[in-house]
């Protein structure tokens, strides 16, 4: 990389701290103010720096123009597809992927068990709201008052006994996930189904889907199931990584011992399940 491009490149996320003068942007490039300002001119050109009339400079607007494009040519889909496959491949369990979208969440990629027992959900149908694991993913990075105003709109059906009761049960649910970063269905939805999932954030941090491992409870114990957790969490974070090309924090993540423990509670309070055709 050449020396003017690397400096320039450098500019940019000393903006996005805030706003500099030329002083500050010369110092922290150890360059000569004549230099500084030549690089700060050429990126104000482009739209990607705004000169203040305090003299101080600034992101520009063409920059937030630019990272909206790319964001929405991704695929999340496309990204995610190849990581669920290795998923898949690794455990033999069935493997989804999830979005919010028009108020409701939808399977937007599926890749079957390697065992006779297939799952009942299907690519673009709708998952169970209030149970699943990959809705309250996605739903737990809500704002809380837009949680809070979904969770009062919903309809609670009683899949199983341990499906989410009503609105404040749910609300509590989704405090738990958000705080935790991983959700878990056991037999919520369908009693003979164990599910544990994680979240794909983008480039700002927020959750942009969601994936899934499911398997039958009579293959799959519970214990068995979430001492999976990890190797779910881990993909999800390597597809946030392709997508937003962000490597996010692997924070605290339970081993498998870890995971397993926290089962009798996650059962009541995460959630997938495959939707029913």
């Amino acid at each position: 990389m050449s020396q003017s491009v690397d400096r320039a490149l450098r500019i940019l996320p000393l903006l996005a701290r805030g706003p500099a003068d030329l002083g500050r942007v010369a110092a922290e490039l150890d360059v000569h103010k004549s230099t500084a300002l030549r690089l700060l001119r050429t990126l104000h050109e482009h739209g990607l720096v705004y000169r203040q009339a305090d003299q101080r400079y600034r992101l520009g607007a063409r920059l937030f123009t630019l990272a909206g494009e790319a964001v929405e040519s991704l695929d999340v889909r496309e990204i995610a597809h190849p990581h669920l496959l290795r998923l898949n491949e690794e455990t033999g369990h069935t493997v989804h992927l999830a979005v919010h979208q028009d108020a409701e969440v939808l399977y937007i990629d599926k890749v079957d068990s390697r065992y006779p027992v297939r799952m009942y959900s299907r690519i673009g149908r709708p998952v169970a709201i209030t149970v699943a694991a990959v809705a309250k993913l996605l739903l737990a990075d809500l704002p809380e008052a837009e949680r809070r105003a979904l969770a009062e709109r919903l309809e609670y059906p009683r899949y199983t006994e341990r499906s989410t009761a009503g609105p404040e049960e749910f609300l509590r649910e989704l405090a738990l996930v958000r705080e935790q970063g991983w959700a878990a269905d056991l037999g919520g939805h369908e009693e003979t189904i164990n599910c544990v999932a994680a979240p794909v954030r983008g480039p700002d941090g927020r959750v942009v889907a969601a994936m899934s491992l499911s398997a039958p409870g009579a293959l799959v114990g519970e214990a068995e199931l979430l001492e999976l957790l990890p190797l779910v969490r881990r993909t999800a974070r390597a597809v946030g990584r392709d997508y937003s090309g962000v490597d996010e924090p692997a924070g605290d993540e339970p081993d498998g011992d870890g995971a397993a423990g926290d089962g009798p509670g996650a059962d009541e309070r995460g959630g997938a399940g495959p939707e029913r055709p």
